[in-house]
This record gives C-alpha cells, sequence and structure tokens, in this order.
C-alpha cells in the first residue's frame, strides 16, 4: 500500500512522524509492503515547527499514486485551505484513495468536502473554529477518531496514533495492530467513547509485590468466580489493605478492573475465534449471556455479534 502524508511549514514533528512511525513499522515487522512518503503543495523540503528541514517533500501529484493519504495536522490559525490542495483531495477521494485527517487535519479534509453531512472529530481547541466553517459536520468530542471507510478523522494529537493503529488492525487485523503496538511500546487500545471504534486497554500494572501477582493470577482465572477476599488472602492482605494497594497500582477498583478484563478478553476472543457467544460468555466470566450481552453493550456501544462481524481479525 502506498501512503503519502503531507507536510507544511511550520508542521511539528510530532504530527509528522506519527503517521510514518506506525506505518512504517508495518515494514520493518515484515506485515505488508507498505510505504510511505511525505508531499507538501510544492516539492522541496519544508522546515518545521522545531526549525528542522524536511527535504525530499514530493509534490501535489504524490497523492495520484497514493491509497492512502494522511494530512497529519494543519496550521495552527486554522487558515482555509488552498483550492490547489482541496482539490488534490477531492480527485483522489473520488478515485477511491482513503483520505485520513489527524488533529486539525481534519480541517482541510472538510474544506475538501469530505466531511459534509458526516460525523467527524478534530482537537479539541479547533471545534468552534471547524463548527463555524462547516456547519454541516457533525462534531463528536467525546471519540478519539471516526472512521467512515473512506474518510477518518481523530481528535488532538495523540489520539493520532490511535486512529492510524485503527488503520493497521482494520486492514491487517488486529493480531498485526497488537504487534505494531508492541514494538513501539504503545497501548494497542485506549478508552474513549464511540468504544466499538475504541478498544479498551489493560490497566497499569506494577511489575512488582504481592498485587502486580494476584494480577497475574486472575488474568488465568477470568472464568472463575473472584471474590474481593479471596483475592485479598492470594496477596496475604487484609481486605482493606488489599483495596487501598489494588487502588493505587491500578488506579480502580477489584471489580472495575475484573470488569475490565473480562470485557477484554471476551473482545479478543470475538476478534480470534468462531466460540459461541454463551462459550464466550462463560469462558470471560460472566454469569449469563443476558449479563454478557448488557455488559458488552454498555463498555462498547454495540452487541458481541456486531462487533465480531467488524473486527474479526481471522478475515484480513
Amino acid at each position: 500500500m502506498r501512503i503519502a502524508i503531507h507536510a507544511f511549514p511550520g508542521v511539528t514533528m510530532f504530527h509528522l512522524s506519527v503517521p510514518q512511525m506506525v506505518f512504517d513499522e508495518v515494514a520493518r515487522q515484515g506485515l505488508a509492503e507498505w510505504e510511505t512518503q511525505v508531499f507538501a503543495e510544492r516539492a522541496g523540503p519544508v522546515r518545521t515547527a522545531e526549525g528542522l528541514t524536511v527535504g525530499g517533500a514530493r509534490g501535489l501529484r504524490a497523492m495520484e499514486e497514493a491509497d492512502l493519504i494522511v494530512l497529519p495536522s494543519w496550521h495552527e490559525d486554522g487558515r482555509e485551505t488552498s483550492a490547489r490542495l482541496t482539490a488534490a483531495l477531492a480527485r483522489a477521494h473520488r478515485r477511491g484513495a482513503v483520505v485520513v485527517g489527524l488533529c486539525l487535519g481534519a480541517i482541510p479534509v472538510a474544506d475538501a468536502g469530505l466531511l459534509a453531512g458526516r460525523r467527524a472529530v478534530t482537537h479539541w481547541q479547533a471545534s468552534d473554529l471547524l463548527a463555524s466553517r462547516h456547519p454541516d459536520v457533525e462534531l463528536d468530542q467525546q471519540v478519539l477518531y471516526v472512521d467512515h471507510g473512506d474518510v477518518l478523522t481523530s481528535a488532538g494529537t495523540a489520539s493520532g496514533l490511535d486512529a492510524c493503529l485503527h488503520v493497521v488492525r482494520r486492514r491487517l487485523g488486529a493480531d498485526a495492530a497488537n504487534r505494531v503496538a508492541r514494538s513501539l511500546v504503545i497501548a494497542p487500545h485506549r478508552e474513549g467513547g464511540q468504544a466499538q471504534f475504541i478498544d479498551r486497554p489493560l490497566p497499569a500494572r506494577s511489575a512488582e509485590g504481592p498485587i502486580a501477582g494476584v494480577l497475574e493470577w486472575a488474568l488465568q482465572h477470568l472464568g472463575e468466580p473472584l471474590r474481593v477476599d479471596d483475592l485479598a488472602r492470594r496477596a496475604q492482605q487484609s481486605r482493606r489493605t488489599f483495596l487501598r494497594a489494588f487502588r493505587a497500582t491500578t488506579g480502580t477498583t477489584p471489580a472495575a478492573w475484573l470488569r475490565a478484563q473480562q470485557l477484554d478478553a471476551a473482545r479478543r476472543m470475538l476478534e480470534s475465534s468462531d466460540a459461541p457467544i454463551e462459550r464466550v460468555a462463560a469462558e470471560c466470566g460472566f454469569g449469563s449471556v443476558v449479563t454478557f450481552r448488557q455488559a458488552f453493550a454498555a463498555a462498547f456501544g454495540t452487541t458481541p455479534s456486531s462487533y465480531r462481524r467488524r473486527f474479526d481479525a481471522r478475515r484480513a
């Protein structure tokens, strides 16, 4: 797949590097033949916000050959996109290229008319500007990214990592996205609104101490009844001490942590197996299929069956 990443004078190195880092890792891992290249409105060197110069940027014709076009950010003043760039984006979209607007990059995507009548997200600081310029765009600031298949937008800054990992997941499957995330030492899943698009991470865990051992043990026994008193005994602590230490380690309660792990385990089973919903519910610690469906819908905003159809890693 050929990926064209837009650069402009004043772009930050972080925004420019995010899609390159994620998509180039796909090739480095041998997962697929993905090739990235940087382009600008005019071919030649581009000076970044940090004062460094990116050389060798291609011109707008790079979009004519790209399967995926990424606008990783935009000018901080939110200036209107040039007619040359909007026309090139519209042409590329019409011929079938997927257009991705990360962070402020949603602005030129909207200026090109690709978000008319659609949901989208951008950095919260640019929401009012985008809403006033394009009132026909439905902005949803409770999500990390919104994917329409042909057009994708993401919220501010680091959510570009989530959106790029989502592209890897959608194109190559969950296992490939997880491998890229592990290699880059970033979370493959992060909580957010509209959870059918934003998968859930494992809460942070300490590598040492009695709580770490309990967490590891609990993850191997999610299908069993796991009561707080039982976990406290395994940690050789009183209930009160255990609850305090557990929150200090994970940032949440045992019940909330366990439910998140059960849901995450269920999500992985749905992605990677054809096990019946009843078996998924039982193996992941839910008392009944009804309870499982209710908890899954509350967490991910969709049903287990619908989630499986959307994120089945075996289809990659």
